[in-house]
Parts: structure tokens; sequence; C-alpha cells
């Protein structure tokens, strides 16, 4: 429960990070060099799909399997297509999380690995890396404790002044108790 509450607060961050359209951005300064090399046109369709796919993901009470699914095609196409884009990084995180929205843990692992590792330099990489330690961390979905451990302690050493910092702190004095365990603790502080 108090993983799952940590979770939301990680995903609401990068969820709402992707507003505007590639051109937007560039009309920003943001650096959009994927609209050269594979051509406007194309990178402007894909955008199109994966943000129409983002926009029904985000209105939905309940995730479809199909709808996601689709969506995770459409984020991952964007972002492989245009890699230099300033979006792919965060449709490599919106990948992940409609992955592992409908269960699938490994293609989660994946998209999120990929954007850990293609945009070190990504603003919300400690997100990124919260949410891969949080599927480590969860004992129903990649359950490696050790790995989440790795992954927590490497975001306190590279972001120490961010929220994942301080969250993944307390996920690190949290690992591998139980729910009920986090409740006694909880209970007993608060007396």
């Amino acid at each position: 429960m108090v993983k799952q509450a940590i979770c939301f607060v990680s995903l609401c961050v990068v969820l709402f990070s992707c507003n505007t359209s590639p051109k937007e951005q560039t009309e920003k300064g943001v650096a959009n060099d994927s609209l050269a090399k594979s051509g406007s046109g194309e990178c402007d369709k894909l955008y199109g799909q994966a943000k129409a796919s983002d926009v029904i993901l985000m209105r939905a009470f309940t995730i479809d399997k199909e709808v996601a699914t689709k969506a995770i095609n459409d984020f991952n196409t964007y972002a492989s297509h245009c890699k230099n884009d300033s979006l792919s990084p965060v449709f490599y995180v919106k990948a992940g999380q409609a992955a592992q929205a409908i269960g699938n843990f490994s293609q989660a692992q994946a998209m999120f690995n990929k954007c850990i590792n293609e945009y070190p330099q990504f603003k919300n990489r400690g997100a990124a890396l919260f949410l891969l330690a949080q599927l480590y961390d969860d004992s129903k979905m990649l359950n490696n404790e050790e790995e989440a451990k790795k992954l927590y302690e490497q975001i306190v050493k590279e972001y120490p002044t961010t929220p994942y910092a301080t969250d993944s702190k307390s996920a690190l004095q949290n690992l591998g108790k139980s729910d009920e365990q986090l409740i006694q603790e909880f209970l007993k502080k608060n007396k």
C-alpha cells in the first residue's frame, strides 16, 4: 500500500511532463534533431499516434489490455524512430508504465532500461530509475530485492536532492518488509 502510493506520485510527475508537441518544443528552444534526420512528416505522424494513445490512456478509468498494448507500441515506435527527440525518453517511460499496468513486467523493465541507458541526461532519469527499482522491489512484479537495493542506492547517490532520493531512502529502510510489518511500524510511530 505504501509502495503503491509512492509509485503513484512518481508516475504523476513523469506522466504530466509530456504536454507539448515536437513543433511547440522546437519553438521553445528544445533540441529536436530527429525531426530533421527522420523527416518532420514521419516524426509528426508517429508523435500524433503516440499522443492520441496517451490521451486515451489518461482518460481511461480502467486499463484495457488491447488499448494499453497499442499505446506501448505507439510510444516505443515513436521513441525508437525519433531517438534524438526530447520526448523520446518520456515515451519510453510511458511505455514502461503502460506495460506495468497490464502486468507485462519484463516489457516494463525493458522500456525503463531504454530510457535510463539511452538518455543519461534525461531530466526525469531519476524517476525512471525509481520506477524500475519499484518493479524489482515488488514481490508481485520482478521480485529482486538485491537489484532494487542497487537502484535505490544509485538514485540516492546520483540524485541526492530530489524527492526520488528521499523516497529511495525510505524504500531502502523498508526493503524486505511485508505490508503488515510496515503498518505495525507506522502505528507505533503515530501513538
